[in-house]
């Protein structure tokens, strides 16, 4: 019953991400939105909702819809994941307009320890194809999820890049699943399911419009460490990927091209604006997302043996998931976040810990 309300929130016609998750922290539940008989008192406490909340909520067709989407998902063995869930990336979880519901086909860990967005034109040059697939192949000892839309041009390149070195990657799409877009690329939206998948906060029912597509864009931004943009037009929607990356503090980098290049002027504006560090090479992104490899010293990890037990048990939490949102850890082990938040500060100044933007945390 949980998951049926679970999808019917994220159904409600009108309510955003914002007010949505709004509604589950007033009301206490899922289940409270949709069962309590006092709904209209809780709903005037809610910030963002009232009457178009109320009109959605008693929606007649919403648990035929509901119903419909259960079968699909059931049918094609699609996870859905709830941001309350575990499983739900924590890279994305951070930011306040991430989907409630996202839906993955495929099997692959959305909490990779090193994930790169990649995004560009769909028109894109043999040059800008020649350099994706450079970038990738030496990215690869790094073993990185690579994110991306699925579309033409750069897109299509980075997935393609991606499993020719073995690498997991991610298409997100902005349609439900019952669906693909391009159909030209279902060839390789199938190779990536074994390693890697497609990602969606669409129902299947869901009308594909172009209105989709910054939702879309705000998923593959929110999920990496960085977003990487390989060629780009003035007006290019990959230039909206990157304005989200920033405003959720993520690393944003882009290949500069010649100044009459029609495709190289978006990722030059990026850099002369300081939107965007210039990246020319793998090596650069190695640099700014301190992605070299590096030797543990033997005697660092007998260290970690004598830790207190309750500093033992985040340690191993983060050595399991190669990295941690704070409430993760409180959850993980079950301490209160205003322990494990002591615990990890003391864990910081003494070397055993390093902290990453957005409450993650990471061993040194």
């Amino acid at each position: 019953m949980t998951l049926k309300y679970q999808i019917a929130l994220s159904m409600l016609e009108g309510v955003g991400p914002i007010t949505a998750k709004n509604l589950v922290a007033y009301c206490g539940s899922v289940a409270s939105i949709f069962e309590d008989k006092d709904l209209r008192k809780v709903l005037d406490k809610t910030p963002r909702a009232g009457k178009k909340v109320l009109k959605a909520l008693q929606d007649p067709t919403l648990f035929d819809r509901v119903d419909k989407e259960l079968e699909f998902i059931a049918k094609r063995k699609i996870k859905p994941i709830f941001y309350l869930d575990e499983a739900y990336p924590i890279r994305l979880k951070q930011g306040e307009d991430s989907p409630i519901l996202v839906y993955l086909d495929g099997k692959v860990d959305l909490d990779a320890p090193k994930i790169l967005s990649i995004v560009g034109t769909r028109k894109s040059t043999d040059h800008g194809k020649m350099i994706c697939e450079k970038i990738i192949a030496e990215l690869a000892p790094h073993g990185p999820l690579i994110v991306s839309g699925l579309a033409y041009g750069i897109d299509i390149c980075a997935h393609r890049a991606a499993l020719h070195n073995n690498l997991p990657t991610v298409a997100v799409v902005a349609h439900g699943l019952d669906r693909l877009y391009p159909g030209e690329h279902a060839s390789v939206a199938r190779e990536m399911t074994a390693n890697g998948g497609l990602l969606t906060d669409k129902e299947s029912s869901a009308k594909f419009v172009p209105g989709n597509f910054p939702s879309r864009n705000r998923i593959v931004a929110g999920l990496a460490d960085a977003t990487l943009v390989i060629e780009s037009a003035k007006g290019g929607g990959s230039l909206i990927t990157a304005d989200i990356a920033n405003s959720y503090s993520r690393d944003v980098m882009a290949v500069p091209g010649r100044a009459v290049d029609k495709y190289s002027e978006g990722c030059n504006n990026l850099i002369k604006s300081n939107k965007a560090a210039l990246v020319t090479s793998a090596a650069d992104i190695e640099a700014y997302l301190g992605w070299q490899k590096e030797e543990k010293p033997q005697a660092q990890t007998r260290l970690w043996v004598d830790l207190p037990a309750d500093q033992q048990q985040l340690v191993d939490v983060i050595k399991e998931k190669g990295k941690a949102e704070i409430d993760a850890l409180s959850s993980k082990t079950g301490m209160p976040v205003a322990k494990a938040a002591s615990l990890l500060l003391e864990m910081e100044f003494s070397g055993v810990v390093r902290s990453l933007p957005g409450k993650v945390y990471t061993l040194n």
